[in-house]
């Protein structure tokens, strides 16, 4: 018979707590009958755990005197996925959300995990950039462990790598990837590296890798490479429906706050004006989030193309008008 294993769960931790419960307190707690009570004791005993039943006006259940469940034992992938987590909530902005509790937790793994795992941990962590705080919680899915791991020692020790990858069109292709580095940016983590059949520099979202093989042989990689800084140049410059050509007067910093390198690249215009004039490179799907990011900018900007910006841009600003002039 199937038994919810949660409030199996929740009875063992009834009966940690000492002392004898009766089938009726049990049955409340649980929010169940007390024949159910009975089937979670049954299931608790089927498991080896020592359940006794005290007969008597006061009688119930009550784990047998010595007893005490082991310490908490995880499985190698299970730790490595536990350290994964703490770990990349750290470095990719909650900090402060896990506080010393996550620093402690994570020393306490660490210290007893086998070498030979804390060896692919580092890898990991050596091979991994992050790109700053999510900023859409639960987005996207998360890479495949195994295949983090892997990729991740592929890159560590500069080690070609063969990957089941399936686009976003669906289409299945394996090929052969010299990984140069991991990159989590937005809750979303993808390795950067030269396709060699290609010969050229791709990027790869790890959760659509089913499979990753290391392979014999190595590579050099590129001497100073930023794995950062290239995935998100990539993503400006992908190839999207409209290409977009803005300049504008202002520092580059100022428009990074507004077109970070994923979105836009930059370059300067008018270096010798002050302030001086950047020329906006801008790689889009849809035009309609321009208009408002540009007037948040709050910036001077001249619309080079297309021309379906301007109409936009237009339409905005009468929007806006039409409001600040409503009673």
């Amino acid at each position: 018979m199937n038994r919810p294993t949660g409030r199996v769960l929740t009875l063992l931790e009834l009966l940690q707590s000492g002392g004898v419960r009766t089938a009726a307190e049990l049955a409340d707690r649980l929010d169940v009958d007390v024949r159910t009570v009975r089937r979670y004791v049954e299931h608790l005993l089927d498991l080896g755990i020592p359940v006794e039943s005290v007969r008597g006006r006061y009688g119930g259940y009550r784990l047998s005197r010595g007893f005490r469940l082991p310490p908490l034992m995880l499985g190698d992938d299970e730790a490595l996925a536990v350290l994964l987590g703490l770990l990349a909530g750290q470095r990719g902005g909650l900090t402060a959300a896990l506080g010393v509790a996550g620093e402690t937790a994570t020393a306490k793994i660490r210290r007893v995990l086998p070498s030979r795992l804390d060896d692919r941990l580092q890898a990991v962590l050596d091979s991994v950039v992050f790109t700053g705080a999510p900023d859409r919680a639960g987005r996207a899915a998360a890479p495949d462990p195994t295949v983090l791991l892997v990729v991740a020692d592929a890159v560590a020790h500069h080690r070609p790598v063969t990957i089941a990858y399936t686009d976003r069109d669906g289409s299945r292709t394996d090929r052969t990837l010299h990984p140069y580095g991991i990159v989590s940016h937005e809750e979303r983590w993808y390795v950067r590296g030269l396709d060699p059949a290609l010969n050229e520099e791709r990027t790869f979202r790890l959760d659509r890798i089913t499979d990753a093989r290391t392979q014999p042989g190595g590579f050099v990689p590129p001497a100073g490479y930023d794995a950062a800084q290239s995935v998100l140049t990539g993503f400006a410059a992908a190839d999207y429906r409209y290409e977009v050509t803005v300049r504008v007067q202002g520092s580059a910093e100022q428009i990074r706050t507004r077109f970070p390198a994923s979105v836009a690249t930059i370059e300067p215009s008018a270096p010798e004006a002050t302030p001086p004039w950047h020329r906006l490179h801008i790689r889009a799907e849809r035009l309609e989030w321009l208009p408002p990011t540009l007037a948040a900018l709050d910036l001077p900007f001249v619309i080079e193309g297309p021309a379906e910006l301007r109409d936009l841009v237009v339409a905005f600003a009468e929007r806006l008008a039409s409001l600040a002039r409503a009673p």
